[in-house]
């Protein structure tokens, strides 16, 4: 188990996430939360996954030579990407509005990259979920942002949010990826990564 492969490591995740966090409890990982303020800024030009992977190795910057040994550093970034585009966090409900009028009745794909960092090492896989919206209507809309302002999720919605509930038609890929962490791809690179 790797709870167990972990018992001499601490895990230290960088990030406010309530999700984030759930996510590792429910794994029965026990870890502690360490999250510094960033400018999410990257450089134009970068794409999908660059930007996703890019911005998560940049949280974990701001921590370098804090690290010991046997402590593993988390960061992570999600990108709601589509047509060619990174629909970023939403600063109010006008910008909310327009990305969920944007996302309706069409595919897009949520990337998530997971940053693994240690004293000698550092480690950054993505996964990547293509999610499908029905047909969104105006009403349903602006019903959501009343009642669960998504300022803190990219995309302006969360799957996991009576929008996802009753919108999300398919979904090809990893889910909780796209509430915001791929459990399972952590697991598998942890428990690769410890000895």
């Amino acid at each position: 188990m790797l709870s167990e492969k972990l018992r001499n490591y601490s895990l230290i995740l960088a990030s406010e996430s309530p999700r984030r966090r759930r996510f590792l409890e429910e794994m029965q990982l026990d870890f502690e939360i360490k999250a510094r303020p960033i400018h999410e800024n990257y450089p134009e030009g970068l794409k999908g996954p660059d930007i996703s992977s890019y911005l998560a190795q940049l949280k974990a910057s701001v921590f370098k030579g804090e690290l010991k040994p046997k402590q593993v550093l988390i960061t992570s970034d999600t990108v709601v990407w589509h047509r060619e585009k990174s629909l970023a966090k939403p600063s109010n409900n006008e910008e909310a509005t327009t990305m969920l009028k944007t996302l309706s009745d069409d595919w897009h794909q949520v990337i998530t990259s997971v940053c693994f960092t240690t004293t000698t090492s550092q480690r950054t896989v993505t996964e990547t979920t293509r999610v499908k919206f029905k047909n969104l209507t105006d009403m349903e809309i602006q019903f959501y942002l009343q009642q669960q302002p998504p300022y803190d999720k990219a995309g302006g919605y969360g799957i996991q949010d009576w929008i996802g509930l009753i919108g999300i038609e398919k979904i090809e890929g990893s889910y909780t990826n796209v509430v915001g962490l791929p459990t399972c791809l952590v697991y598998k690179t942890l428990m690769d990564m410890v000895d």
